[in-house]
Parts: structure tokens; sequence; C-alpha cells
């Protein structure tokens, strides 16, 4: 039998290793859940509702443990907590909202007939989570769809196995059925054989665009539905009536924080030329006061990617970057070790014909271009095949939404950047695939409408 290791950053050791299911026991639990739904949709939505938050505090028992277990697999320095407060609000407003967005369209309800619209749900629910945020990229979807009333079938990211472990732990407990969710340790191949089968029945994938391909391609003339989130290329905007030291902060937070390991992460900046200068000495200034290092040290400001390919990855593009005539502002840092451990970077003289500015990074690497204004602004934004989000940095509220309404992507933000609101829907355009997540508009992805036109006279 198979198996998968998780290596850790911190060191490069074995973290953990868990076996491969066998085909036929991936196809053991589809129908296990299958035969698990109608019992669990007809529950009370409330009902449904409450066991899920339940088991969100479940989680928050323990959020050192949390902390120090996101360390280990993927590096996020334990000074920052994990990520127990985005995964709370997030199921939190989900359950919240659940009761109103799942009922009933009544069209008529007269004496000659009843017409409405209910929400059913699709069934098994298959979430394939990624590892940068991996508790709550999770539940973005995990909690609508139990509380939508379909069983879910979790694949977590191979780097972040145990996550996926401690929400079956704390489902259970909480009262969820073991059949209803259940966290699955999967290969490519038996996942793709999942889809092909149709053994699920709704399937969201956070991911690369590969992956995503993937999934599209294994799912092909199943007609089952298939929601992505595929990455980005995110830029932000400083306009020349920015609050500069505010825009300093946002901007390089949302680049470098996680060690840039962030969907929406910012790795493309427009300054406006008159304050370009002052913007670079500034993030400059500030990520060399970081602190690279073993993120299970308090100290540690940012801490290792979380496998060597993917600093290997941000490297190459720093250093084709620099071959083709860019500058690299950060001195490397006495704990790069070349592998996991990268010196966060700042790039000035970049065009859009280099690779940093092109493709994902994701990494704490970011390019800054001068730009004249809004126009020049809006093409080098538009300028990329993914369409996450946009981060406007202005006073001018009004110039912020007409300048976001030329913008292709998924979520414009004014003063502010990396924040998934989840009364807001979390989607994208072009090459970061299609997707409603969270909001009300989760709740019609993760079911479908069914019509009654019931004539009584």
């Amino acid at each position: 039998m198979s198996s998968i290791k998780l290596i850790s950053p911190i060191d490069g050791s074995v973290y953990l290793e868990r076996p491969v299911l066998s085909r036929d026991d991936a196809f053991a639990a589809a129908r296990a859940a299958r035969g698990a739904q109608a019992a669990w949709a007809a529950r009370p939505v409330a009902e449904r509702a409450a066991l899920v938050m339940k088991a969100v505090e479940i989680v928050g028992q323990d959020t050192g443990r949390m902390a120090v277990e996101l360390a280990h697999q993927m590096g996020r320095p334990v000074r920052y907590g994990g990520e127990f407060g985005g995964f709370k609000e997030r199921a939190a407003y989900m359950a919240e909202i659940a009761e109103d967005s799942l009922a009933p369209q009544v069209i008529e309800d007269s004496a000659t007939a009843h017409r409405l619209i209910r929400r059913e749900p699709w069934g098994t629910v298959l979430v394939v989570a990624p590892w940068n945020y991996p508790y709550m990229t999770a539940i973005n979807t995990v909690a609508p769809a139990l509380i939508a009333g379909n069983c879910v079938i979790l694949k977590h990211a191979a780097q972040t196995l145990q996550v996926g472990e401690r929400l079956a732990e704390a489902l259970h407990a909480a009262g969820v059925p073991e059949d209803v969710f259940q966290n699955l340790v999967l290969d490519h191949d038996t996942t793709s054989a999942l889809i092909a089968a149709r053994k699920v029945d709704f399937v969201n994938f956070t991911g690369s665009v590969g992956g995503g391909q993937a999934m599209e391609r294994a799912a092909a003339g199943t007609f089952l539905p298939i929601s992505t989130e595929l990455g980005g290329k995110d830029p932000a905007y400083v306009r020349a009536d920015a609050d500069l030291d505010t825009a300093v902060a946002g901007v390089i937070d949302g680049a470098m924080f996680n060690s840039g390991q962030c969907c929406c992460g910012i790795e493309r900046i427009y300054v406006h030329r008159d304050l370009f200068d002052a913007f670079v000495e500034k993030a400059v200034a500030l990520v060399k006061s970081y602190r690279l290092g073993n993120p299970l040290d308090e100290d540690t400001t940012i801490g290792p990617m979380a496998h060597v390919r993917f600093a290997a990855e941000a490297r190459a593009q720093v250093d084709e970057a620099v071959t083709d005539g860019a500058t690299a502002h950060i001195p490397i840092m006495e704990a790069d070790d070349g592998g996991a451990y990268l010196t966060p970077q700042i790039l000035t003289g970049v065009t859009h014909k280099m690779r940093v500015m092109r493709d994902e990074t994701f990494g704490p690497v970011v390019g800054i271009m001068a730009v004249d204004g809004d126009e020049q602004a809006i093409e080098l934004m538009n300028d990329s095949r993914f369409g996450l989000t946009a981060s406007l940095w202005t006073t001018d509220a009004d110039a912020a939404e007409a300048i976001g309404q030329r913008i292709e992507t998924g979520t414009v933000f004014m003063n502010r950047c990396d924040y998934l609101d989840p009364a807001l829907c979390w989607t994208g355009c072009k090459d970061t695939g299609r997707g409603q997540g969270l909001s009300t508009l989760a709740y019609q992805a993760l079911t479908r409408p069914k019509s009654y036109h019931l004539k009584k006279a």
C-alpha cells in the first residue's frame, strides 16, 4: 500500500505519514456518504448548523496546538496564532444566514396554485482543499455544504494532512455522523476516478491551474459541477492621493504575510510616479526589518515556505528578473538556506515580460512598477491571465469604484487586501477559475433549484 509523507519545512523531516486509500475503499466511502445523505438532509437546517458550530468550538479549544501543528506542516510562525479567528468567522456567518438563504422562493400561494422554487442539496460534495490556509479554505465549503444538507468528502492537501484529521475529529465529536463527513487520504488517480465515475455530485477545488484542469478533464462528460479557485497574480495600485504609510504597511503585509503563500496575496504593485521612490524606500525598510527563521520561535516574523520546491520557483523568478535587468533590494538573510527558508524580496526595474510579473509566484516576492495614472494602472492590472482580487489605495471611494468596474477580477478592495469577507462572494475570473464561495451565493452553488407547480383547481 502506498503512502503520503508530509515533509516539514522546518527541518525537512517526515512530520507524519499516512496510507493512501485504495480505489475500492474510496468508492465504498462514497457509497456510504450517499447512503447517509437523505437522513442528514432530513434534519432541520438549524440542527445541522448547530452541529457545525459545535465542531468549530471544539477546534477552538486548543488554538495553541493549531498554531504549532501548522508551523510543522506549512511553516507559518506560531506568533500569528493559527487560523481560528477567520475559521470561526466564516463558519458562524454561513450558519447565521443559512435559514434565509435556503428558504423556498414562493412565487404564488393562492386558492388555485402553489408555485415555488426549493433549494435541494447536491448529495455528496468532494472538497479538495489547499495547504496555505488549511483550516479557513476548507471551512469555506465544508460548513455551508453540510448545513445545506450535503454529505462531504474532504481530501486535504498532502502538506496539511493533519488538518483534515482535526476537522474530522471535531465534527464527529460534535455529533455529525461519520458517513456524513469523511476525511480521506487520496492520490490523484483515485480522486479523478471518483469524479469520472460520478461517485460524488459536486466538486470544490482550490489549487493550481493544472490541478483545476485535471478536475475538469476527469469530469468531462459527467455534467458534474466543478467549482474552482486556481490562484492569482493579484495587483495593488497606489494612487497619488493615497496615504503613503498606510499603503506601504497594508500592501507589503499583503505581499509577504504567510511567506507570500496566499491565494489573494499581492504579487504586483503599481505606484503612482509621484509616490514611487518614497513607497519603495519605506517598503524596503519594512521588509529588511523582518526576521526569517524557525516558525516555532516566537521572534520569527517570516517562516520558511511550505516546501523546498515552492521556494525554488520563487528563487528562479527572482534570478531571471535580475538577469533581465531588475534590481533586488533585500540582501540575502542569514537564515536563508537555499531551501525552504527564502529571503523575502522586493524588485524594481521589472516589466511584464518577466515571469515574476506574469506567473504566479506564491512566495514572499513582489515587483513594483511606477505608473503615470489610472489608465496605465488599469491596463497593467488587467494584463494578466488571472483574476482573483485587486487592491486600490486611495482616499477617493468614487474613483475606486469606477476603477474597480474596469478591472477583470473577482473582488475589488479599497485600502485593504488579502481578506475574505464571508458576507461577500469569493469568486474569480479568467485562469483563476469559476465558483461562488461564502455569502448567500455559496448556498446557491452548493444546492440545485427544484421547481414546484402545484395546481389546486
